[in-house]
C-alpha cells in the first residue's frame, strides 16, 4: 500500500513571513494572493509605525503583477486589531494626532482604490479602528464566536477618525450607523452579518483553520478560473463611480467596460460561454 500524502496547506504554499520595517505587519505571497498580518501584541494595536508598514505592504501587493488578491488578517487568535494604540495616542501632540488620523486616512484609502480584490480575514476582536481599517476591505469574512467588533470611541470622548463615520455610513446608511457609533455597544459577528457589516461568517476550529478557509475564497477571485482584470475593474468602477452623479459613473463604467472588451480574458470569456467550455483566464 503506497504512503499517503496530507494535502498541502494553501498557508504552506505562500512565501515565508517577511516582517516589514518596522516589524508590524508581515507579508507572505504565493498562488496569486498576498497575505497582510497585523503584529502588535498583545491586541495588534496600530500605531504610526504599523500603518507604514501597512502603506509598504500595500504598495507591494499592488505593484506584484502576480497578486491578484489581498488578504488581510491579525496575528493571534484573541485579536484582529483592537484599534489605535491608546497609550501611543496619549503620548502625542494634538498636532500629531492629527497628522496621523491623516496618515491614516490615506494608507486606507491606498488600500481602497488597488484595483485587486482585498479581503478581510476577522478572526478574534474587530473593534475602534480595527473595524476601521477591515471596513476599507471589500469583503470582510469573521470567524464565527471569536470575537466582537464595533466601534466603541464614544466611551473615550471622541469619534471613529480612521474613516468609521464615513465607511459605516455609507455600508449601512446614516441612521444605523449614528445609532451604533454612538451607543459605542460590541456585536458579535452573527450580529454582524446580518446588520451587513461583514459579508460571510465561517465555522472554523481554530484561527489556523479560519485562514485556510479565507484563502481559500480568496483563490476563487484569480485565474484561471476567475477574471481577476475583470474583478479589479469592478471594484475601480464601484469605488470611483458610486459617490459621482449617475451620468459620470456611467461615464466611468463604460471606460472601464471598453478596457476589458479590448483584454485577452473578455475575449476568452466570451469564446468558452458560445463554445460551451470553461473559460481559461491569464489576467491580460
Amino acid at each position: 500500500m503506497g504512503r499517503i500524502f496530507a494535502p498541502m496547506s494553501l498557508l504552506d504554499t505562500l512565501s515565508a513571513p517577511e516582517a516589514l520595517p518596522n516589524g508590524k505587519v508581515h507579508y507572505r505571497s504565493g498562488n496569486s494572493v498576498a497575505l497582510l498580518t497585523l503584529v502588535n501584541p498583545p491586541a495588534n494595536g496600530y500605531s504610526y509605525e504599523m500603518l507604514r508598514d501597512l502603506d509598504e505592504a500595500i504598495l507591494r501587493a499592488r505593484f506584484d503583477d502576480t497578486v491578484q488578491v489581498i488578504v488581510l488578517a491579525g496575528a493571534g487568535e484573541k485579536f484582529f486589531c483592537a484599534g489605535a494604540d491608546i497609550a501611543m495616542l496619549n503620548r502625542l501632540t494634538p498636532t500629531q494626532k492629527y497628522y496621523f488620523c491623516l496618515h491614516a486616512n490615506e494608507t486606507l484609502q491606498r488600500l481602497e482604490r488597488t484595483p485587486k480584490l482585498v479581503i478581510a480575514a476577522l478572526s478574534g476582536h474587530c473593534v475602534g479602528g480595527g473595524l476601521e481599517i477591515a471596513l476599507a476591505a471589500d469583503l470582510r469574512l469573521a470567524r464565527r464566536g471569536s470575537g466582537k467588533c464595533g466601534l466603541p470611541e464614544v466611551a473615550l470622548g471622541v469619534l471613529p477618525g480612521t474613516g468609521g463615520t464615513q465607511r459605516l455610513a455609507r455600508l449601512l446608511g446614516r441612521a444605523k450607523a449614528i445609532e451604533l457609533m454612538t451607543s459605542g455597544r460590541t456585536f458579535d459577528y452573527d450580529e454582524a452579518l446580518s446588520l451587513g457589516v461583514v459579508t460571510e461568517v465561517r465555522d472554523a476550529a481554530d484561527d489556523a483553520a479560519f485562514l485556510e478557509l479565507v484563502l481559500a475564497h480568496a483563490k476563487s477571485f484569480t485565474t484561471p478560473g476567475r477574471a481577476a482584470m475583470s474583478v479589479g475593474h469592478i471594484k475601480a468602477a464601484v469605488h470611483g463611480g458610486v459617490d459621482l452623479p449617475l451620468d459620470a459613473g456611467l461615464a466611468l463604467e463604460r471606460e472601464l467596460q471598453a478596457k476589458l472588451f479590448a483584454s485577452a480574458d473578455a475575449k476568452e470569456g466570451i469564446a468558452a460561454y458560445v463554445e460551451k467550455r470553461a473559460a481559461q483566464f491569464q489576467g491580460k
